[in-house]
């Protein structure tokens, strides 16, 4: 360790990889130049570079009660027309496959009131970031769909793209990042493990910005909490889903899957209340009562 590395002040930023945390970086009122950068790095636009956009919709401060049913994306109106919804997914849900097309079809659809001429819809971008394997048959950590002609790929019209970046699949350390793709990417997986702003991320202003607003120490106490109560919830969750999947129940019957799940969460619940935590702060982080928690620990 050098002696720049001795005294340098230890820094902790929020994981991006959950979803209030996603929105509150790339979705803020004051985030539209890192959202530009970020949409200009992982989106390509045929050549045009994206100047401008509207942030629709913008972050603020959700409320943990009934969390378990929340859906944070970020959405943007660009500078040429185009709609952009951005997702941060970090749990492999039943039908996410399908919800996400459901999301970009209505979001297509509804531009227009009756009336009005089709011709006036503009395109939509459905941008799906992943903390999980999504397509196993291939290694690219970036895929797109789009309508084509199934035997000669003719495009059908452009106007519906879905785009994925899958995280686990990107595996390059910071001292190897060279594009502002690979920085960001690197940014949206890694920096809730950081220490420090490394030279190579600052050196893009977007991204220093974006560090700023996820550096801990300068999130209130009461935003900071909800934060780490989000993060964690997102842990139990992904640990009933496991367990499901471990018991072979996930690929099984809904009823059995909804089974497993309630199976995986209650293990869950019993292992939190033997390491000593108190029903009360399990309750803040699943949302779930003190009843149902009671009753699941005592099974």
């Amino acid at each position: 360790m050098n002696e720049i590395d001795y005294f340098r002040i230890i820094m902790r930023f929020l994981d991006v990889k959950t979803d209030f945390a996603f929105k509150k970086v790339f979705g803020s009122e004051g985030s539209k130049d890192i959202l530009l950068s970020f949409l200009n790095a992982v989106i390509h636009f045929d050549g045009h570079r994206i100047e401008n956009l509207e942030i629709l919709d913008p972050y603020q401060i959700p409320l943990i009660e009934g969390m378990k049913d929340s859906y944070v994306d970020v959405k943007a109106k660009l500078d040429n027309g185009t709609y952009v919804i951005i997702e941060m997914q970090v749990l492999n849900v039943e039908g996410l496959e399908q919800r996400i097309l459901y999301n970009a079809a209505k979001s297509y659809s509804t531009q227009i009131v009756r009336g009005e001429k089709y011709a006036t819809l503009m395109p939509v971008v459905a941008l799906t970031i992943t903390d999980f394997i999504m397509f196993k048959d291939f290694d690219d950590v970036r895929s797109e769909y789009r309508m084509k002609e199934v035997k000669h790929l003719r495009e059908y019209n452009g106007d519906l793209r879905l785009v994925f970046y899958e995280l686990p699949k990107f595996s390059k350390t910071v001292n190897e990042l060279q594009t502002l793709e690979e920085k960001w990417l690197y940014f949206v997986k890694d920096a809730g493990s950081l220490e420090f702003k490394p030279e190579t991320l600052t050196s893009i202003p977007e991204i220093e910005h974006a560090l700023d607003i996820a550096n801990e120490a300068g999130l209130p106490c009461h935003e900071l909490e909800m934060q780490h109560k989000r993060r964690d919830f997102i842990i139990l969750q992904r640990g009933s889903i496991e367990k499901a999947k471990t018991d072979g129940l996930a690929e099984g019957r809904t009823e059995g899957h909804a089974e497993g799940l309630i199976e995986g969460r209650t293990e869950i619940i019993k292992s939190m209340k033997v390491r000593g935590i108190s029903t009360d702060e399990i309750a803040r982080v699943t949302g779930l009562s003190e009843d149902e928690i009671e009753k699941m620990a005592g099974e």
